[in-house]
């Protein structure tokens, strides 16, 4: 039989690979992917700074020992030239390689928005190992950080740099932080912990340009970012942190049918027979599902499958942590299309806790802010 071959080397990518594994001893399996190899977390790059961890510390196991571990080939390095899913082959810049089935753990890019400035192009964002180290060389010797976007990891980054003694400005066009996961009220509970804990927030604006500062206004820093509304804000460095694009290109050439991400079924497979998809790449019944514990459930299912015993990808209840200690969030979305309502059941200066029922009065989702996050466990249990 021809290899498995994995692209990507990521949570994704890795899990799929040791899973496999366990139930296959001998198929070989080819990993190709654009990095070097090593296993780390990447949940722990928008949080990795104020713990002063460096790029060497975040790695938990290097290439070498994932190789041996697993037992598998590494191309290392590759870049990806594209996929013949008639000949069930892969162009890469190492060859051209034959599969039995492949993987696809490509990840996601961060999104890049279009600004003016002469200083447009020195915003940073971090999005792998090598995004963070260049992040913290040039954060090391910032007073002032203007983050764009107040969602998940605009929050969490605010936080972490917080945490090590700089003040962040966050920008975000919406009303307050984690609109996207949150409620109103919960969202709020955040916005304030966060100020009081010394973050700037500046909602219902947008950066429009970021310049090389010129000395002529006598304010400090390096940069200066003009907004919509009219306003400057002086800073050293400038973070974009407004989402993640799954990666698709590769998919959409091979004719795989692709909408946000890579549509793939129950099983983890795509359109075509011999291909599968999971992590920030994929689209499971309409959802993208950029977490960790989604990721790990689906290659769990897509590892049996590969090993001969087709196994449907059964998300459990899988609630969001988000890394934000000034006041910390554990929310359970409600399902796209699950008609309820959010209800206040517990409102105080040490947490929230809100509650998301259905038409029938099951609950659906919920949401826990600051203390009330060591609820999380009771709770899941009383999910319908």
């Amino acid at each position: 039989m021809e290899p498995v071959i994995i692209v990507g080397s990521g949570l994704a990518g890795y899990t799929v690979a040791r899973e496999f594994r366990k139930h296959d001893k001998t198929t070989q399996i080819i990993m190709i992917t654009q990095d070097n190899g090593d296993f780390y977390s990447k949940p722990m790059l928008s949080n990795a700074f104020a713990q002063k961890k460096t790029p060497e510390q975040l790695v938990s196991s290097p290439a070498a020992t994932m190789v041996e571990q697993i037992n598998l080939t590494l191309l290392a390095g590759a870049k990806l030239g594209g996929i013949d899913v008639a000949k069930r082959q892969v162009d890469t810049s190492l060859g051209r390689y034959d599969y039995s089935r492949l993987v696809l753990a490509l990840g996601a890019d961060v999104v890049r928005l279009p600004f003016g400035g002469d200083a447009a192009d020195e915003i940073l964002s971090v999005n792998d190992l090598g995004d963070y180290a260049h992040f913290r060389k040039k954060v090391s010797s910032a007073k002032r950080v203007v983050v764009i976007g107040a969602g998940l990891i605009g929050c969490e980054f605010a936080n972490d740099l917080l945490a090590a003694g700089i003040a962040p400005t966050v920008v975000d066009p919406m009303s307050h932080p984690l609109t996207a996961l949150l409620p109103e009220s919960a969202g709020l509970a955040v916005k304030s912990a966060l100020q009081a804990a010394g973050v700037e927030w500046r909602f219902g604006t947008t950066v429009q340009a970021v310049n090389r500062a010129d000395g002529s206004d006598g304010a400090d820093g390096a940069y200066r970012v003009a907004l919509a509304d009219g306003s400057v804000v002086a800073t050293d460095l400038v973070l974009s942190a407004v989402g993640l694009r799954p990666r698709t290109a590769l998919a959409r050439e091979a004719g795989l049918t692709v909408n946000r991400g890579i549509v793939v079924d129950s099983l983890g497979k795509t359109s075509n027979e011999d291909v599968y998809a999971l992590g920030d790449c994929a689209e499971y019944e309409g959802a993208v599902l950029p977490y960790v514990l989604p990721i790990m459930t689906a290659a769990r299912a897509i590892a049996q499958t590969l090993a001969g015993t087709p196994t449907a990808i059964a998300f459990p209840h899988m609630p969001v942590s988000i890394k934000t200690p000034a006041h910390p969030v554990s929310v359970q979305p409600a399902k796209a299309g699950v008609a309820g309502t959010w209800e206040i059941a517990v409102s105080e200066d040490a947490g929230l806790k809100l509650l998301f029922t259905d038409e029938t009065g099951t609950l659906r989702g919920f949401v826990l802010t600051g203390a009330r996050t060591v609820e999380r466990a009771a709770i899941v249990k009383l999910l319908g």
